[in-house]
């Protein structure tokens, strides 16, 4: 066999027609996070059925990017690489979750996906948060939206301005920041309109004109979520910034190694001189 790939190739090759599937999924996903707003009133009979609803969709539309994302090329290679990034976050996770909003999963996400490319980004967002949720316990309705946040957490990072040395790592550590962020808001619209009371100025009313609503949910993150969000961004950040240069150049070297998406030729034997009768060739 012969055969030589790029080591600064992605992991995961996405075709065109995966790509698009990733953009509908992105559309989808945003209005599942997003339905209070889009929702009309009524229309579920009860706020607790959204979110249910929405989080099925979710799981569907994750298996079909999935399935997408492999028809384009998973080699044995990045398999094996997901699965080790899948235990290694999932084995991270419990160290933890629960102190301060400190979250010890994303900023392996962020280097993952920012060396082995978009796509492998995505899968492992999916595959590393449904393991944790396994070995935690952490298996509910909420957890295809962790998933769907943290697959793009992933997947963004491979989508990064190209930077080197010191420049990469910092705009690593300042993405890893924002994401924190940016998950924490995203997450909250997922049970915010049934985990207050209606009379609070804070709660989710139906049938609010959208800016209104936009200031009630706001107020409520603000005042319920932006000290965890905090110690996620922190943690993000200070991760990055003291195990970035480390990680980032152990993730190379095994690609270089690894030689993702390497074709495969297999060469023909060479054939042998015929030997005369006396056994000289």
């Amino acid at each position: 066999m012969s055969g030589r790939a790029g080591a600064g190739g992605p992991a995961i090759r996405l075709t065109g027609r995966a790509g698009l599937v990733m953009a509908l999924a992105a559309l989808l996903g945003l209005v599942a996070f997003f339905w209070p707003f889009v929702v009309a009133p009524g229309t579920f009979g009860s706020s607790y059925a959204p979110p249910l609803i929405f989080g099925v969709l979710l799981v569907l539309v994750l298996c079909v990017v999935l399935s997408e994302i492999a028809e384009g090329g998973i080699d044995s290679k990045a398999l094996a690489m997901l699965g080790v990034l899948s235990a290694v976050d999932a084995a991270l996770r419990p160290l933890g979750a629960g102190t301060a909003g400190i979250e010890t999963v994303f900023f392996v996400l962020v280097l993952a996906g920012r060396v082995y490319g978009p796509g492998f980004g995505f899968v492992l967002g999916c595959t590393s948060l449904f393991a944790s949720a396994l070995i935690t316990g952490g298996v509910g309705p909420w957890m295809p939206y962790q998933m769907f946040g943290c697959a793009f957490v992933g997947m963004l990072a491979g989508f990064l301005p190209r930077a080197s040395g010191r420049r990469e790592v910092l705009m690593l550590a300042v993405y890893g920041s924002l994401s924190g962020y940016l998950f924490g808001f995203l997450l909250n619209l997922s049970f915010w309109p049934f985990s207050l009371d209606p009379n609070s100025s804070i709660a989710y009313l139906p049938g609010l004109p959208f800016t209104e609503q936009w200031h009630r949910y706001v107020a409520f993150d603000l005042a319920t979520s932006l000290g965890w969000d905090t110690g996620r961004a922190v943690t993000n950040f200070v991760c990055v910034l003291l195990a970035g240069p480390a990680v980032l150049t152990t993730f190379r070297r095994a690609a270089r190694r690894a030689r993702f998406q390497t074709p495969v030729r297999f060469a023909k034997p060479r054939e042998r001189p015929a030997r005369g009768a006396d056994g000289v060739a």
